[in-house]
């Protein structure tokens, strides 16, 4: 607790910093948070997320003054174990799931997780997209699907929720390095378009229309239809859907769109319209390329950097903003700089470059080592 905290301003990527602290030890300061709004301080959802890392470590000391403006935080040991949390609802369980698929890899026990709230939103993505596109990410890392479980048990609309998701996770001595620089050729598209506390044929006109702009590209489709009942089907009426593309190497490639949700401005949402949408931006996402998609990149830089000290690579399509900050702020608490350069398309590829501009993402891991786990 002597060590001087690293210090940063203002409210943005709040959740990455809270991450590296937790795995790199280091305490952390952050002021003016929102201080010249007329809301000043945390939000609730951020004061859920503090909630979160609280429970699944030991010793964390969290301070934050009365304004709620500035906040401490030293971390303590990452526990896991048995859990359960109730997420705020103005972010999907999506948003609080990120955070913990950082984490429990490196936790003292496995992480057996139960949150309730949002499933599916507008804003975060969805626990279905997360399923389908990041755990297998994660997977890639842990060298074993073994004891890694993402299970929805009931599924909640915005803005009442009501849903619950099982999240389970092995934690891991250390992680294995990746190279992932071929993503291959899209072979099959799956998906899941979701219906809560409304008709079920909505489902069947989303995936029609959904269908009609992807039955083009290839044969190999399938879109299943979700329609939980009574319970099980959360508090609000709504419905999406979620599609992923799958290559000839093991990538995947996600997008998705939700309903407007009750009481929304922008009136009631059309089905056919919000399944040729969830499409498009598939097609946009199968466009940008690269070995991981956009929601996935922050999760693999991060574990990246937490492998064994041995050089990982993997190519990416144009970075996000969110990415971009990730790599930033990996370089404040751990002192890791990632090489990042154009992946050029050798002269036999030239006729079948397709998409956008790849980049080939490098560094070298810094033997990260889960001093709790027990090497087997």
């Amino acid at each position: 607790m002597g060590t001087k905290p690293l210090t940063y301003e203002g409210c943005n990527f709040l959740r990455q910093r809270l991450i590296l602290a937790t795995l790199s030890g280091k305490a952390l300061k952050i002021k003016n948070i929102r201080s010249k709004d007329d809301n000043p301080g945390l939000k609730d959802f951020e004061a859920s997320v503090i909630r979160l890392l609280d429970k699944i470590t030991n010793g964390s000391n969290i301070v934050v003054n009365e304004t709620g403006t500035s906040l401490l935080y030293h971390p303590g040991l990452l526990i896991g174990g048995n859990i359960e949390h109730e997420c705020n609802l103005q972010r999907s369980i999506g948003y609080f799931l990120e955070v913990l698929m950082c984490l429990a890899p490196f936790t003292k026990k496995p992480l057996h997780a139960t949150l309730t709230g949002v499933t599916n939103d507008q804003v975060d993505p969805s626990v279905d997209m997360i399923k389908l596109s990041t755990l297998p990410v994660l997977k890639r890392f842990l060298g074993t699907d073994d004891g890694l479980e993402l299970k929805i048990v009931k599924r909640g609309s915005a803005p009442e929720g009501g849903g619950e998701v099982l999240f389970q996770c092995p934690c891991r001595q250390k992680l294995r390095p990746l190279h992932f620089t071929q993503p291959g050729k899209v072979k099959r598209i799956r998906g899941v378009a979701w219906v809560t506390r409304m008709a079920p044929a909505t489902a069947n006109r989303v995936v029609d229309a959904a269908r009609s702009v992807l039955n083009t590209c290839l044969p190999d489709i399938y879109i299943y239809t979700d329609h939980m009942k009574g319970p099980q089907s959360g508090k609000s009426p709504g419905f999406g859907l979620t599609l992923v593309a799958e290559t000839t190497e093991g990538g995947f490639y996600a997008a998705e769109m939700a309903s407007n949700p009750k009481g929304s401005d922008k009136g009631p949402t059309v089905p056919e319209d919000l399944g040729k949408q969830a499409a498009v931006y598939l097609l946009e996402e199968i466009f940008k390329g690269g070995c991981v998609d956009s929601v996935s990149q922050g999760l693999t830089t991060l574990l990246m950097v937490l492998g064994q000290q041995d050089v990982s690579k993997v190519q990416t399509g144009q970075l996000t903003q969110y990415t971009i900050q990730y790599l930033r702020h990996i370089r404040d608490f751990f002192q890791v700089l990632f090489k990042v350069e154009v992946d050029p398309v050798k002269e036999e590829d030239e006729d079948l470059k397709k998409g956008g501009e790849k980049l080939l993402l490098t560094c070298v891991g810094v033997g990260y080592s889960n001093l709790s786990k027990k090497v087997s």
